[in-house]
């Protein structure tokens, strides 16, 4: 989807700690659209490195600002961002398994979808990185304006 649109894509990760590079990287001809991506696990660094503003980062605000600081920063089209709580407890009043998938496509404004996914920290990433993906792929099927 993102050949035939002549786009590149790069993603900032946080709970899912890589899993979403790793998962694009397997894809053979992956380096023709995966610029690369940055695991910013840290709050300041979500802050200092992908221009999120000061407050919460387990926020659909967040993740979407993220993605834009990706996108900006790594030179691609498209911006795919991870934020949330894997567990084992909750953090920025958010509960484990509360997860943000943050998209920016060109020409559009950056949002994020929350998602609720159940079970322990490894399958909350594993989850989280399955569900990011889809969010771009039912982006990236909407066709262009």
């Amino acid at each position: 989807l993102l050949l035939s649109r002549g786009w590149t894509l790069a993603v900032a990760e946080s709970l899912t700690g890589g899993l979403v590079a790793s998962r694009i990287v397997s894809i053979p001809g992956a380096s023709d659209w995966f610029r690369g991506g940055v695991v910013t696990y840290a709050s300041d660094l979500k802050h200092s490195l992908l221009g999120v503003a000061d407050g919460p980062v387990v926020s659909a605000e967040a993740a979407a600002e993220m993605a834009d600081g990706v996108r900006r920063n790594l030179g691609a089209d498209v911006g795919l961002a991870t934020t949330g709580v894997a567990g084992p407890t909750e953090q920025d009043g958010q509960p484990v398994g509360t997860v943000f998938a943050g998209v920016a496509l060109p020409g559009a404004q950056p949002d994020a979808v929350r998602l609720r996914l159940p079970g322990d920290r490894d399958r909350v990433r594993q989850m989280a990185t399955i569900s990011a993906l889809d969010v771009l792929r039912q982006r990236l099927t909407v066709p262009p304006a």
